[in-house]
């Protein structure tokens, strides 16, 4: 007999045999095979074809109305002679097997309008194969059984979604927790019902939540981890999954009695580290994740199960712990912890700037995302594609800094706005410049704007004597800071009341009444290039 195939499964959820029998519209029944809850199919498949192998891929549900049976080995009635019991069964035993050997994970017999009742071969047949064996009455259709195999890999599929989704909120909830890294592995293990270890780069474990399904996990999922850390040892896989029995820590290899250690293997070329490896000890799945960077931190996760949902959420926890694992690496963190504990305790920026790194000169990046509000993953993917950690997530913006000789360049998804390169003493002023910028770019739907970084008149005139002119000249609208933000972005704009209002995220109607508001208090008209440069010149650094 052929060895039974793995089913080429698709990517859809099964579907419980028990499920498709507690369909009362469909009065399916089973009268032979091991319990439906422990079979489940993938989809169903009608064929009247005497050996269905070459057409089925596995896991089906095969539906049949005995066309294909010879009169003889289909009669049922009567007293059959000797030779007709040889000659029914041999056929269904054969026809059987076959689908066994195919992968088939049931089968259903129509009553009508071929046969009135199952044969009696068939059911012995299918009892001595394993092969779960449905009876269809006649009211019942085959498309009819194929349409509720459907409905309800739609409602598992349904519920795969929800609970992957509910996972990866709660994971990132726990990851904005202030002990994340525990956090994240508590919910993983409670998600999966399971275990979650983590592994730092000398292989020992640093945090872990869950309790191990079996004795021997640790130990088993310490091994595995050796195939994806960069450098590590894999070690040849044993038949029941970490050596000995399942649940037996795995037995050495040789001991100091055995005589000399075997002769190392001649150096090959270097393979590639898998990002991530499964193995299994006894009944229990193990899987191991590494974690980005190259950092060498593992994930390691022991369940009861191994479905497709449980790899998802095992992959967003492994993504989530890469962030929060990827500074200790470079001990950057601790750097800029250190940096933090001091502003807030009073030292000055430029005090605390060495410990930022990459130089003493630094831009301000403000960005919004084209579509909705930013949030922290997002915001955390825009600070790596920058190149800096350096983040702040506010309700609108999110702001990075960024090292000076790091050119900011477009992101997909997102308009920027940078300013001048400045040092700690002038990061105030290069954060308005970054908010100027963004306005302006948001305003031409543009990606990135650059503070102007020009020469222009206020090199040519001492800056005692253009911040004293620039007092005097908009002294009128001093007590109204919106004027004087209005008036700014709208010169910057070319006098554009659309594109003003788009900056300031305000009504074109109150645009006009602003601009009109400081024409009056001026005493000028604005539609003048004499008065508009001026005016520029006083608004440009103040």
């Amino acid at each position: 007999m052929s060895e039974p195939i793995a089913p080429a499964v698709p990517p859809t959820p099964p579907v419980a045999l028990s499920a498709l029998l507690a369909r009362e519209d469909l009065g399916l029944r089973q009268i032979a095979g091991p319990p439906a809850q422990d079979t489940v199919i993938h989809w169903a498949h009608t064929s009247e074809m005497a050996d269905p192998y070459p057409y089925l891929l596995g896991g089906e549900l095969l539906l049949t109305a005995g066309v294909h049976v010879p009169e003889a080995a289909g009669a049922d009635g009567g007293a059959p002679c000797s030779s007709e019991v040889e000659s029914s069964g041999d056929y269904f035993e054969d026809y059987v097997s076959r689908v066994v050997a195919a992968g088939g994970a049931a089968l259903g017999f129509g009553l009508a309008p071929v046969h009135d009742t199952v044969p009696r071969a068939l059911v012995a047949a299918c009892e001595a194969y394993g092969l779960p064996l449905l009876e269809v009455p006649p009211r019942t259709t085959f498309s009819g059984v194929a349409r509720a195999v459907w409905q309800l890999m739609a409602q598992a599929r349904l519920a795969e979604l929800r609970r992957v989704t509910e996972a990866q909120q709660s994971l990132a909830a726990a990851a904005s927790r202030p002990d994340p890294v525990p956090s994240v592995l508590r919910q993983l293990a409670q998600r999966l019902s399971g275990q979650a270890l983590l592994y730092g780069p000398d292989g020992t474990v640093v945090a872990g939540a869950g309790r191990a399904p079996v004795p021997g996990t640790r130990e088993a999922l310490r091994k595995l981890t050796g195939v994806v850390r960069p450098g590590g040892v894999t070690e040849p896989a044993d038949p029941c999954g970490a050596g000995g029995q399942a649940g037996e820590p795995p037995s050495p290899t040789a001991s100091p009695g055995d005589g000399p250690p075997p002769a190392l293997p001649e150096p090959g070329p270097a393979r590639a580290t898998p990002a991530s490896a499964t193995d299994a000890l006894g009944d229990t799945q193990l899987a191991a994740y590494a974690l980005g960077g190259g950092s060498g931190f593992v994930l390691g996760v022991a369940t009861r199960r191994r479905e497709q949902a449980d790899h998802t959420i095992a992959s967003v926890a492994a993504v989530l712990l890469s962030l929060l694992t990827g500074e200790h690496q470079s001990g950057a963190g601790a750097a800029r912890s250190s940096a933090l504990v001091r502003l807030l305790l009073g030292a000055a920026p430029a005090e605390v700037a060495a410990l930022l790194g990459d130089g003493g000169r630094w831009l301000v990046v403000h960005a919004r995302p084209e579509n909705g509000t930013p949030d922290p993953m997002g915001a955390a993917a825009l600070g790596a594609a920058l190149g800096s950690p350096l983040i702040d997530l506010a309700r609108d913006v999110v702001r990075v800094l960024v090292p000076a000789e790091r050119e900011p360049a477009a992101q997909p998804g997102w308009t920027l706005g940078v300013g001048a390169p400045a040092g700690p003493a002038d990061w105030p002023s290069a954060d308005t410049q970054a908010a100027r910028a963004l306005a302006r770019a948001r305003a031409t739907r543009t990606p990135l704007v650059r503070h102007g970084a020009r020469p222009g008149l206020t090199d040519l005139v001492p800056r005692a004597d253009a911040e004293e002119y620039a007092r005097a000249l908009l002294a009128p609208l001093a007590a109204g800071p919106a004027l004087t933000e209005t008036l700014r972005t709208w010169l910057s704009l070319h006098g554009s009341w659309d594109r003003t209002a788009v900056a300031l995220d305000v009504h074109r109607n109150t645009v006009r009444q602003r601009i009109t508001r400081c024409a009056a208090l001026l005493e000028t008209d604005l539609d003048d290039p004499d008065v508009r440069m001026e005016l520029w010149f006083a608004l440009r650094d103040n």
